[in-house]
Order: C-alpha cells, then sequence, then structure tokens
C-alpha cells in the first residue's frame, strides 16, 4: 500500500521492560535503548491510502490515526509492536483489521491547525474506551537521527509485527528518513493506554515532530526467528 503521513507527532515514554514484557507476545524481543523499554503515542493524518498503481479514493484515502506502540525484534530485525490504531474511517478499519491482522479502532476523530498548532481529538466509539486530546507543534530546527542515537532507535523503524492465525507475521514498511523537529505538546487528555492497564510514567514525554512521509507498506509475510 501506498499512504502519506502528515502533521505527525512522537510522543515517548521510558517504560521497563519487565512491566513491558506480560504485554507482548513471547514470540517477540523487547527491544531496549540502554537498558529502557519505551512507549509511544503517535497522533498523525492520512492521506492517498491505497493500493499502489490504483487511485486514491476520496471515502478511503484521507482520514486521522493514532498509534499506540512498542519497539520490539525477531530475528534481528527490529519493528514496531502495535497495542492499538485508532482511525477516522470504519471502512478502513475493517480493512486493515481483514488484511494485516492489526488493531485497529474506529474513532471520533478531528485534526485542525490554529496559529501554528495542531490541535488534535479522538474519542473510541467502541470498547475498550480510548481519548487524546491535545495540541503540538515543531519548536526546533530539521534534522535526520543519527544512527545510534535514542531519536534513531525509537523512529527509523522499518517493520510491523502482528499476530496472524498461524503466528507472527511482518509487513515491511519503507519510506525516507524521518525530518524530525523537536517539538512542544499541551497534553489535555491521553486515556490510550488504559486498555493496557499501563500506567505512563509521571515525567514529560520525549517530542518529535514530522512535517510529512511518503510512506508504502508491504503485504505481510511470516516472520521467522532465524
Amino acid at each position: 500500500m501506498a499512504q502519506v503521513w502528515h502533521d505527525l507527532l512522537f510522543a515517548h515514554w521510558p517504560i521497563a521492560p519487565e512491566i513491558m514484557r506480560p504485554l507482548v507476545p513471547q514470540a517477540l524481543e523487547i527491544d531496549t535503548f540502554q537498558g529502557q523499554a519505551w512507549l509511544g503515542v503517535v497522533p498523525f493524518r492520512m492521506s492517498g491510502v491505497r493500493l499502489r498503481g490504483t487511485p486514491a479514493l476520496p471515502c478511503l484515502s484521507a482520514f486521522p490515526e493514532l498509534n499506540v506502540r512498542t519497539y520490539v525484534t525477531l530475528g534481528n530485525k527490529p519493528g514496531v509492536w502495535f497495542f492499538s490504531l485508532d482511525a477516522a474511517n470504519a471502512a478502513a478499519v475493517v480493512a486493515a483489521r481483514l488484511w494485516f491482522h492489526l488493531p485497529y479502532f474506529h474513532s471520533q476523530m478531528n485534526l485542525v491547525e490554529t496559529e501554528g498548532w495542531i490541535r488534535y481529538r479522538s474519542r473510541r466509539r467502541g470498547d475498550p474506551p480510548a481519548a487524546f486530546q491535545a495540541r503540538y507543534r515543531a519548536t526546533g530546527d530539521v534534522f535526520e537521527a543519527a544512527p545510534g542515537t535514542l531519536e534513531h532507535f525509537l523512529t527509523e523503524r522499518y517493520c510491523l509485527y502482528a499476530r496472524f492465525p498461524k503466528g507472527m507475521y511482518r509487513s515491511e514498511i519503507h519510506h525516507r528518513p524521518w525530518e524530525l523537529q523537536v517539538a512542544g505538546c499541551e497534553l489535555a487528555l491521553n486515556t490510550m493506554t488504559a486498555p493496557q492497564n499501563l500506567t505512563l510514567p509521571g515525567i514529560p514525554p520525549l517530542l518529535h515532530f514530522a512535517k510529512l512521509q511518503d510512506v508504502r507498506v508491504w503485504t505481510p509475510a511470516a516472520a521467522r526467528d532465524t
């Protein structure tokens, strides 16, 4: 699939690996940076969502999305494990659940830019309940994360993992290196980790903003541990 991501916020909190371990399938190794696992809440909007080589349909191709994620490895292949993915398009939610076996949820969502701030609201329409409300913006210059840095560990991930009936599957993700900026965020409401009974640490999150990213996501294939 082809898609474009806009106005993306990476909000990350450190989580002890022993807290994260029961929340992730045993087939996956918790990926850590200097001994610390990380939890990301990532709001953005998508456009141009389509199968490669086909036109984008107006009713399906553009909508807000919000991910809750952590970082894992399998067979020395670092990737992303999603706890949830909320989207404002019901048809896209059904399609993603069937095709990628990802935990998508239909949510009432709104994203607008006002005076340089991205104002973002999300409230899940069904169970388990989860909501997010914040405004955020870039506050620093554009940079690409250097290998070996925490920023690179958190953002430069080129596959996702999902649990299929036959086992763990991997979908490759292709895009250019992230053009990141340090960000500011005023977080009014965040219950996105409540379904995992996961309490975020009472410290400010690590924040980064990305304006635009063109992405390709490939068909899921069985993941190997070697």
